[in-house]
């Protein structure tokens, strides 16, 4: 007797060559059935005997494509609906790496597709970068320009093919095509191979937009492209070939290879060996990003060079990655006729798997909510590393690194891929959900929607966290970052919350301490560190005369004595910025983060702490950092090395995280979020020193834990609020 039942699968399983597996699975068995679309998962109604319908639902986990994910598979038993056979409507997921057996093929010289810089399949190639609208068809897709030969319309056609239904399918008699200065195809590609290998810079259209490519050893090739680039100081990232060649650049762990490999082909950033690249690249940083050839047309270009390749986009820094052409001072373009809809920078992931930037292969993605939202809702994230979510429902999409919002430009590239991105998801938000500070670009998006929520920054960063791992409520959250405002309508930036999805109570913050000229001051390190020891909330003054050499050090003392634009905060971040300053390694930021960067890079072999106090103010537990910076200044005097004393700050935070947590709450839930966070050193640390303690503590993996992660923690906490109104 034969068994009808519907099956539902929930995750990312379409366009992914997910169709075809459940198409040669059924026959395997001896099924009979359909598949199709429906709100965002896989519906399967099958039937067949028993045992191999059984068979069948086994089989939908344990042999799919390594490109599917599959959150949740639910079964149900339906009468038999006399169906015939397989069929049905892909989904959409992010673009996907170049496959193994595609990459066989563009080397395979008697392959029709050989050395074909757009070879993809229904496992690999463009997906969220070229679609205009659902559903997923190649008609919606900038690939509609490009009508199928007979032989890429028949794999198209083939249930049994690897091709059947890849949407962006072609080949070099129908496909898209290779230009460079008045040449086409391979002609076109050895033209631009040519230069790069000659030490010039070339810009290179790449799948989410273009992307300057240049020489990775040669020193001045690298020096010109940042002058092109205008990026100072800020680490460049690398692709190489193959696994073997990146082991030669930094050292990998098994599981570092394993996110290099994987279809989503992030940067990965990782201790770097010395010797081989040009200086340039890191600039001194103790980490590289590196990454794998993510399209044919930059395998291509690696196996022509044979050496690594500086990929960065053609932007300029935390500005919206080009999808035109760009006017840049560059030696040549290497363009194609494949329009790209929308923009996706690279992603950047940490060794071990922090993402750091969700963007080109991880997004747009979706992610569960603790509490469904009983209407659809628009969070639209912070000001730096800007991203949106949109929910409805149990599901809350995260939309993909934009930029700072700084600009008009900035702004319309948001814009654009809002306007898609819902169109794509059929979500109309009726709740717009913003950070609490005013002025940012953000806020002003969201007083285009008649109904609003604010949410505290800090307590978006550690639900989102909580919302990623799935976490019952209440739970401790650990926030450190630059700067956020708070509800006491000053800067927070060191904090511990006791925190649900829907309130929290601050239990304890770093100590205040003035920002002398504002902004100035979070370019300024040195100008941190007078603020500390000049006007720093403290229990116990430190010495006078503390950095009598740093610059500026009579205007900012008067500044703070009179509170001319000194803002007061409790920022972990801007804390790190001081001791960075103090110990000699950065009085003027290049770049968001830079001191807090070169500190950890600085810091070598285990430290015990510096001195700190932990006390209780006005109900709250309070650090004293000026201690510290008082310590650490005088281990410096003492002729301590500069690597011993950074290592012992960061000791000193995390043992001082820790007595927090121990002294505050009997919580043993512990989220830690924010920026400051991406600092390995710290983030490893604290978390073994609260397991150790007893805690259970988790970290953002997926979502990340500086501010492009805001959006997903506004959108967990509106959802819990409009639930519980």
């Amino acid at each position: 007797m034969e068994t009808t039942r519907r099956i539902e699968v929930r995750g990312i399983e379409q366009g992914v060559g997910f169709r075809p597996f459940v198409h040669r699975l059924a026959t395997s068995l001896g099924v009979r059935g359909r598949v199709r679309n429906a709100g965002g998962h896989v519906v399967i109604d099958v039937t067949g005997s028993p045992t191999a319908v059984d068979a069948f639902v086994c089989g939908l986990d344990e042999g799919r494509p390594d490109a599917a994910r599959i959150g949740q598979v639910i079964v149900v038993e339906r009468p038999p609906a006399n169906p015939h056979g397989f069929g049905g409507l892909p989904e959409i997921p992010p673009d996907l790496a170049t496959c193994a057996d595609c990459l066989r093929e563009l080397f395979a010289p008697g392959n029709r597709r050989y050395r074909y810089p757009f070879i993809n399949c229904a496992a690999c190639g463009p997906r969220a970068t070229i679609i205009e609208a659902l559903p997923y068809d190649r008609v919606r897709t900038s690939m509609r320009a490009f009508a199928m030969c007979p032989a890429c319309a028949a794999e198209y056609s083939d249930p049994a093919d690897r091709r059947f239904h890849a949407e962006p399918i072609a080949c070099p008699g129908c496909g898209p095509r290779l230009r460079f200065a008045g040449v086409t195809g391979e002609s076109a590609l050895l033209a631009a191979t040519e230069i790069i290998g000659a030490g010039g810079v070339v810009a290179v259209k790449g799948l989410g937009g273009f992307q300057l490519v240049c020489d990775a050893i040669n020193e001045e090739a690298v020096s010109r492209l940042r002058a092109i680039k205008d990026r100072r100081g800020k680490p460049l990232a690398v692709m190489v070939r193959d696994v073997t060649a990146a082991c030669a650049l930094a050292h990998l762990e098994p599981p570092d290879i394993s996110l290099l490999t994987s279809p989503s082909a992030p940067i990965l950033l990782a201790p770097r060996r010395l010797g081989m690249l040009a200086a340039g690249i890191c600039d001194g940083m103790a980490d590289l990003g590196l990454f794998l050839p993510c399209t044919p047309l930059h395998h291509l270009l690696l196996d022509g060079l044979r050496r690594p390749l500086v990929v960065t986009g053609a932007n300029h820094a935390d500005s919206p990655m080009p999808i035109d052409m760009v006017s840049l001072p560059v030696d040549g373009v290497l363009d194609h006729d494949r329009p790209i809809v929308n923009r996706y920078d690279d992603s950047v992931v940490r060794s071990r798997g922090t993402t750091i930037r969700a963007a080109r292969g991880l997004t747009p993605a979706s992610h569960r909510l603790p509490v469904a939202s009983p209407e659809p809702l628009l969070a639209v994230g912070a000001q730096l590393k800007s991203t949106f979510t949109l929910a409805d429902g149990e599901r809350a999409v995260v939309g993909p690194h934009i930029g700072d919002l700084a600009d008009a430009e900035t702004l319309e590239a948001y814009d654009v891929a809002l306007d898609r991105l819902r169109a794509i998801h059929r979500i109309t938000p009726a709740v717009a959900v913003h950070d609490l500070h005013p002025g940012y670009l953000s806020t002003r998006i969201a007083r285009r929607y008649p109904r609003r929520l604010a949410v505290q920054h800090h307590h978006a960063h550690v639900a989102a966290v909580a919302a990623e791992h799935g976490l019952e409520p209440p739970f401790l959250g650990v926030a450190y970052d630059g700067l956020g405002l708070g509800d006491d309508g000053t800067f927070w930036g060191g904090e511990l919350l006791l925190a649900t999805y829907t309130g929290y109570e601050r239990l304890g913050r770093f100590s205040h301490a003035p920002m002398p000229g504002g902004a100035a001051a979070v370019r300024r390190p040195d100008r941190m560190a007078l603020g500390y020891l000049l006007g720093g909330e403290t229990f116990q003054a430190p010495p006078s005369g503390l950095a009598a050499d740093l610059p500026d050090r009579e205007v900012i003392e008067r500044m703070i004595a009179q509170q001319l634009n000194c803002p007061r905060t409790s920022s972990a971040g801007r804390l790190f910025d001081a001791a960075a300053a103090l110990l000699g390694l950065c009085s003027v930021n290049r770049f968001e983060g830079e001191a807090a960067m070169l500190l950890e890079a600085a810091a070598t072999g285990p430290a015990e702490p510096l001195a700190w106090r932990l006390e209780r103010r006005d109900g709250l537990w309070v650090y004293d950092g000026v201690a510290t910076l008082a310590d650490l200044l005088a281990a410096r005097a003492d002729g301590e090395p500069v690597g011993k004393i950074a290592a012992a700050f960061h000791a000193t935070i995390a043992a001082v995280t820790v007595l927090m947590c121990e002294r505050a709450s009997e919580i043993g839930t512990v989220c830690l979020s924010g920026g400051v966070f991406q600092n390995r050193l710290l983030a490893t640390e604290v978390m073994a020193r609260l397991e150790e303690a007893g805690f259970e503590a988790y970290i953002g993996e997926r979502i990340p834990v500086n501010d492009a992660g805001i959006s997903f923690g506004q959108a967990a906490i509106a959802a819990a609020s409009l639930s519980s109104a």
